[in-house]
């Protein structure tokens, strides 16, 4: 071979080597790029976030916030979607798009959003509601005045017409949050937008009741006139005022990376609030600021104060800042600061009988240098003094609300507090309150008897006559202990009266009214018919991965191994995931009738030698009586950490039941974690466990870590995207088994595309490795 010929061969491979490395740059930065979008979308849908434009027609992302906003249609069913006057169009870097639309409440006393955070109860929410009434109506009204609640607790009276908002950390004590909005006589009720943010293990927290910002200074940053502004790092998107002043100030600054991932600060400030801060003009050493309540109230208040710092100049060997903060006469400190590292000091508490937060931060006699703040926050403690409806008596009527399609404007909300009750309804005035009589004559009910009327346990008076209410008397009525009035006459009902509610009824126990259903057999003589179920049978359908019984290893046993070599790669569990879906597919749209397995957990997925998945245990299942049949009523069975809470709530079970189950079950492949965690402090739900970590975007301590990083970032993403859609606390918001199946398989082929091109790089590597050497002599 002449140097020609070995000249072009060098040059053909270092081209090739070019191009690989071009092709792996560019693959690496697209799986970057891509693992960063599902990142915020995981984020911003599945972390806490609830975002509502109201009055919007359509979803849409802020391109300021980068949070998608939802119209509020999923939120409310009430109230007319209105815009504001063109001449009145507003935009700010905080209000966004919501400015211009908004949603009014004409009717009804009370008009509430119902927000279920995936965290569900005993967790603290940051909520803030917009208003700007923008001239709507073309009336030019300049006095609107009503309240707005939280709960069933009065949150603020809304009397500014022009663009405002109000926030709270309201700490819920239940899985559903309500925001009220309440007529007061004075004008129709309207919002502009509605925000809910988790907290997560935040120090923003009060046990006793609520915090309500008053003041949350971004000191030394943009031009003050902007008012406030929102950052798309904060990760609790607080509204911050630039606008504070601090008495005789200049402003500082830095563009250097402070490391906020890596801080242990609790507040979790956003980068470009902490790389601003102020500092007392030449010669002075002292900063200080006042804050002076509007409205005097009739009881002490109590505040929270946070001072947060980060040291944005080097300074030189030798020299110090060192400085204390005076807070209402209370001293604190000396402080010392580290160059870029956050560092937040407090919360201080502190009752303010005159209505005067005060505070200067001043340098100590050590100190070369003038003391420095870059933020500070003010809350004032508000205490909640009423309890909601007892939650066992809230997931009952929300039940019986959902199953008989019951649309009445003041449903809505808690159904005791704040004001007046639910029309038909009675409470009592425990703490918290329980329903005792509901009245539901004469309400265009059809259908069985909701099982879910079994759960209101302190209720004396049931009203359900004349309606269209088929099928038998439930004989649990008589287990209820307080029920002394049971009305069901005028209606269809059919079969035997339960024998137990004959007894209470001729001891005068029970005041037993069934009229009217001519179907209904009232005699002891009855003939018992004998009544025909279908059988089902379900054979070994290979082609479908359904499977009644094999003496074969479950995935449960198969996650629960430590051994590296028998342990379920990545692949394996995203083609047990697809198989599993599979069966799931087939009961529920291949079979006639559809099938709703139940009881859908790792235990109940057998792996054949060559790992493929089988449903098993069809104990539980339920046919639909009709191929038409959306549901049937049941009693909740199922396993803790699997069963569907719609479904515990309700007893409606459904396919999307299953679907519930089917994600907890992929969560479960996806981390290695059993669906309860135990931990020291009791048991916690997976879905708990991976939303904060969701939030920060931790795909890695997600995983499962036995799998040491051998996967996919984009795969494990879409993964658990495809988990999390599949766990809304509502049916109607997951998808069907086929579309999860889809998807799957996407995920699947995405996984073993990935594995090609890792495989194809090696072996490349290989081929030039090889063809590069020297040869042998």
């Amino acid at each position: 071979m002449d140097s020609g010929q070995i000249l072009l061969s060098y040059i053909k491979v270092w081209v090739i080597l070019l191009l690989l490395s071009a092709t792996f740059q560019n693959s690496k930065l697209a799986a970057k790029n891509t693992a960063q979008d599902k990142k915020r979308k995981l984020a911003a849908e599945n972390s806490g976030f609830i975002s509502i434009d109201c009055g919007a027609e359509e979803d849409y992302l802020d391109g300021d916030t980068g949070i998608t906003y939802k119209t509020d249609k999923d939120f409310i069913s009430t109230g007319k979607n209105k815009v504001v006057a063109p001449e009145h169009n507003l935009t700010t870097l905080y209000y966004g798009n919501m400015a211009n639309s908004l949603r009014t409440f004409p009717e009804g006393k009370r008009n509430c959003y119902t927000l279920k955070p995936r965290q569900g109860k005993n967790q603290n929410y940051y909520v803030r509601a917009f208003f700007y009434y923008g001239n709507y109506d073309s009336k030019n009204q300049t006095q609107i005045k009503f309240d707005l609640y939280i709960g069933v607790n009065h949150w603020t009276t809304v009397v500014d017409m022009q663009w405002t908002y109000y926030e709270i950390i309201h700490y819920s004590v239940t899985d559903t949050i309500y925001v009220c909005l309440v007529n007061t006589g004075f004008g129709v009720p309207f919002i502009n937008g509605l925000d809910l943010r988790f907290m997560n293990d935040s120090p923003y927290r009060s046990m006793n009741g609520s915090l309500i910002p008053k003041v949350l200074a971004d000191l030394g940053g943009l031009d003050p006139t902007l008012g406030a502004m929102r950052y798309k790092d904060d990760v609790y998107d607080r509204i911050w005022r630039l606008d504070v002043n601090l008495n005789d100030s200049v402003s500082n600054s830095t563009e250097a990376n402070i490391d906020i991932q890596g801080s242990d600060d609790p507040c979790r400030l956003p980068v470009e609030v902490l790389r601003t801060a102020v500092q007392p003009r030449n010669g002075h050493n002292s900063l200080s600021y006042s804050y002076t309540l509007r409205h005097r109230e009739n009881f002490t208040p109590e505040f929270l104060v946070f001072f947060h710092f980060a040291e944005i100049e080097q300074i030189a060997p030798g020299e110090r800042r060192e400085f204390t903060i005076t807070l209402n006469g209370l001293n604190y400190g000396p402080f010392t600061l580290e160059y870029l590292k956050p560092l937040t000091i407090g919360p201080y508490k502190l009752q303010v009988p005159e209505d005067q937060v005060r505070f200067s931060i001043d340098a100590t006699l050590r100190s070369d240098l003038p003391p420095i703040l870059n933020a500070f926050e003010i809350f004032k403690l508000w205490p909640l003094p009423d309890s909601p409806t007892n939650q066992t008596d809230v997931d009952a009527i929300m039940a019986i609300k959902e199953a008989y399609k019951i649309d009445r404007v003041d449903w809505q909300g808690d159904p005791c507090l704040p004001l007046t009750t639910w029309t038909g309804l009675l409470c009592n005035d425990d703490n918290p309150p329980r329903i005792i009589s509901l009245n539901l004559s004469s309400s265009q009910l059809s259908g069985n008897i909701a099982v879910s009327l079994l759960n209101l346990t302190a209720i004396k008076s049931l009203d359900l006559s004349n309606n269209e209410l088929t099928g038998t008397v439930l004989e649990a009525f008589a287990q209820l202990p307080h029920l002394t009035i049971l009305d069901l006459s005028g209606n269809k009902l059919t079969g035997a009266i339960p024998h137990s509610l004959k007894e209470k009824s001729n001891s005068r126990q029970l005041q037993l009214s069934l009229d009217g259903n001519l179907d209904l057999c009232k005699m002891d003589t009855c003939e018992k018919k004998k009544r025909s179920f279908p059988v089902l049978v379900i054979a070994f359908v290979i082609s479908v991965s359904v499977l009644l019984l094999l003496n074969i290893i479950t995935i449960f046993w198969r996650l629960k191994i430590e051994n590296s070599t028998n342990m379920l790669n990545w692949r394996e569990r995203l083609q047990i995931a697809v198989d599993a879906a599979n069966g799931l597919e087939y009961l529920h749209n291949g079979c006639r009738p559809p099938i709703v397995h139940r009881d859908l957990k790792s235990s109940n997925i057998l792996l054949t030698e060559n790992l493929q998945a089988k449903i098993a245990d069809f104990g539980l299942s339920k046919a639909f009586a009709t191929e038409g049949d959306s549901y049937v009523i049941t009693v909740p069975a199922g396993t803790p950490g699997y069963i569907d809470p719609e479904f515990r709530a309700s007893g409606n079970l459904n396919k999307k039941s299953d679907v519930y189950s089917f994600g907890i079950l992929l969560c479960e492949l996806i981390t290695g974690q059993p669906p309860l965690i135990k931990g020291h402090q009791g048991h916690t739900h997976i879905l708990q466990w991976v939303s904060p970590l969701v939030e920060r975007g931790d795909i890695q301590s997600i995983i499962d870590p036995r799998l040491q990083g051998e996967f996919s970032t984009n795969c494990a993403w879409k993964a658990l995207e495809i988990a999390l859609s599949c766990v809304p606390l509502t049916s109607r918001q997951r998808p069907d088994m086929s579309d999860i199946l889809g998807e799957l398989k996407e995920c699947l082929a995405m996984e073993m595309s990935s594995e090609m091109i890792m495989r194809g790089s090696v072996e490349m590597s290989l081929v030039l490795g090889t063809d590069m050497a020297p040869n042998l002599r």
